[in-house]
């Protein structure tokens, strides 16, 4: 008899198979390191997938806008600190993290079993934003297909705008001189008496510009309020099945499948944003609009005001994606000895990189804009919703070939959605597979399809005539506090309880021993800088709270408390998890604490072969059922 080789959690790599039933799992490759996860296919998968998931909509529509209201280029000076000070260390926590146990935001935390509801907290979180996130897909999907046609349906006041459309400002009354003296008339009188407004004194008819009406008449069929759910608008509902029929077929066989599509859905949109720049650097205007971004002078005294350093600090945390559980479920499935500090920092720098290249090509043609409807900048100038569905369409509307400009701008929202929802789906997989890992194994495809299902359901309220409100009201709430709430306890949970130089010993046991210079930086951040930045946003959040509201639409009081409902049920986990370890503990109560603040018996690299000396101890339970049952089929074969 040969020697025997021994089952998948004693080894690495490739190994002869010993199960009875001889399964093969799609998820997973001969060529895996992790068998039983299954790995990226190769480096590029990974780094294209973390891409994708940071870089989203958010780059585009709100980073300009923020740079050009915070100083133009000043701005950059607490962007790039506030990315050096409390993104990059979060970024390069999670990725470890993930790497180190190959397991998901919620299995993750054997870590530090007290705080398992941190990760609770950020799948439900990620749960509630896929709902919404893609809807905004679906509209984009909308109007990638209202693009094509010879003229754009926005262009216009067609037969579906009011008296208050026009392309064009209108007057409503101005001073003048009549026979020596300056009088205030209504402008039907002046020009009626072929009379000339003085300057300065002109007003303005309150308009809207055919794009804003659309976007409110047309494609979204917007009600009233929360109050007035109306009916479900199918066109959109449509789309939004296409969406998620998109995001289940890239991801049916899990990252082997992501990983190819993002070679597309991440790369491609850096191609339309250079197609929009080289245009609309062309146009005359777009040095206005470029001028106004930037500024032709930086404000540099705005850096005395906090409501920038806030506003840096914000975007950063949110357009990277930390606290969401994607960072550790997509880092997951690295192999182990992956460089998982130079993947932070090239991803980092490559999601801002693309937020300040995003602003040239917006500003860029937005200058344009105001240019042709002889307006300043600032008059067209919009973040959000409205960037992207009123002012960006309408300045597209005014070039040549305009269905083609209209068409590659929503191409690229649609793509920066999809990869992001690409991760954020596969959050949810993983913490599956995590839980239910032999369910998974086997049914992995109509899991994904049934979840994507599911959410599909649960995403129609999104597209009924009320639909904008519900997607701004999840917006306000569950994107905002219980992050930050779950990125405070994080950080503290792992340097403070489970120990910051612990970590580090952890993280050099995959990328190898380090200076304590090297580390100086990291030290500084996790212990003091970066949970002291985080508790002055939360704080900050929570003082200059505001209600939801949707334009000039308040919410009413019950879309308010559900709000508030939203987000206790994302964050009550925590206290709750806690509490049940406590009461499943033995001994007193200090000792129960005690306990639950140790990582768990099985806490430790996912396969025993990196595990070293420091977890030689490890044994998983459900292992070491499967090695005896592995070692007897072996013996028998």
């Amino acid at each position: 008899m040969g020697m025997l080789s021994l089952p998948g959690f004693l080894s690495c790599g490739k190994k002869k198979d010993f199960s009875l039933t001889n399964e093969k799992d799609a998820h997973s490759s001969d060529s895996d390191e992790n068998l039983e996860r299954g790995n990226w296919s190769n480096k590029g998968d990974y780094l294209l997938s973390m891409v994708g998931y940071a870089v989203g909509l958010g780059n585009v529509w709100r980073f300009p806008y923020l740079t050009y209201q915070n100083g133009g280029g000043a701005f950059l000076i607490p962007y790039t600190l506030m990315l050096a000070l409390a993104g990059l260390p979060l970024f390069f926590m999670e990725c470890s993290l993930g790497q180190f146990a190959s397991l998901g935001p919620i299995s993750i935390w054997r870590i530090l079993p007290l705080f398992q509801g941190v990760g609770i907290t950020m799948v439900i979180i990620s749960t509630f934003v896929t709902i919404y996130y893609n809807v905004i897909i679906a509209y984009a999907l909308y109007y990638l297909f209202a693009s094509f046609q010879k003229v754009l349906p926005w262009s216009d006041c067609f037969s579906w705008a009011d008296e208050f459309c026009s392309k064009t400002r209108i007057v409503s009354d101005c001073n003048t001189t009549l026979h020596g003296e300056t009088i205030h008339a209504n402008y039907s009188v002046i020009t009626s008496n072929n009379l000339t407004c003085i300057n300065g004194t002109i007003n303005y008819k309150p308009v809207q510009f055919p794009s804003e009406q659309y976007w409110n008449k047309v494609a979204l069929q917007r009600s009233s309020g929360l109050d007035e759910t109306g009916r479900i608008v199918w066109y959109l509902a449509l789309c939004l099945l296409l969406s998620w029929m998109i995001v289940g077929a890239a991801l049916f066989k899990g990252i082997k499948s992501s990983g190819k599509v993002v070679y597309f859905t991440a790369l491609f949109p850096y191609v339309i944003l250079l197609i929009l720049l080289v245009r609309g650097a062309t146009l005359e205007g777009a040095l206005d609009g470029i001028e106004y971004y930037i500024g032709r002078q930086s404000n540099i005294t705005k850096l005395m005001e906090a409501e920038v350093w806030k506003d840096a600090a914000t975007q950063i945390f949110y357009s990277l994606s930390v606290a969401w559980g994607g960072l550790v479920a997509l880092s997951s499935y690295n192999k182990f000895h992956n460089n998982c500090y130079s993947d932070a920092i090239l991803v980092c720098v490559t999601n801002c990189a693309t937020s300040i290249f995003a602003g040239f090509a917006i500003f860029s043609i937005l200058g344009h804009m105001a240019f042709v409807s002889e307006r300043p900048v600032s008059e067209v100038v919009d973040s959000g919703f409205d960037l992207a569905f009123v002012a960006y369409p309408e300045a597209l509307s005014k070039l040549p070939v305009s269905p083609l400009w209209s068409f590659l701008f929503f191409f690229m929202l649609l793509l920066l959605g999809l990869d992001s929802q690409f991760a954020t789906i596969e959050t949810l997989t993983t913490t599956i597979q995590d839980i239910y890992p032999k369910v998974m194994k086997k049914l992995r495809t109509p899991v994904t399809l049934g979840l994507c299902t599911l959410l599909f359901f649960l995403g129609l309220i999104c597209v009924t005539q009320a639909g904008i409100y519900w997607v701004n009201l999840i917006d306000h709430f569950c994107a905002g506090w219980g992050i930050l709430i779950a990125a405070v306890l994080e950080i503290i949970g792992i340097v403070y309880i489970y120990g910051g130089n612990r970590f580090i010993e952890d993280i050099e046991m995959m990328i190898g021993k380090k200076s304590c210079l090297f580390w100086l930086w990291w030290r500084m951040c996790w212990f003091f800088i970066t949970p002291v930045l985080l508790m002055a946003i939360l704080v900050w959040s929570l003082i200059t709270f505001s209600p939801p509201s949707y334009g000039s639409v308040l919410y009413p009081t019950w879309g308010t408390a559900l709000g508030w409902c939203m987000i206790i049920f994302c964050v009550i986990w925590i206290p709750i998890v806690a509490i049940v370890k406590i009461l499943k503990a033995e001994g007193n109560l200090v000792q129960r604490i005690v306990s639950c603040c140790r990582p768990a018996a099985n806490w430790g690299p996912y396969l025993e072969c990196h595990r070293g000396e420091r977890y030689s101890h490890i044994v998983d339970p459900e292992k070491k059922k499967e090695y005896e049952i592995t070692t007897v089929s072996a013996f028998v074969y």
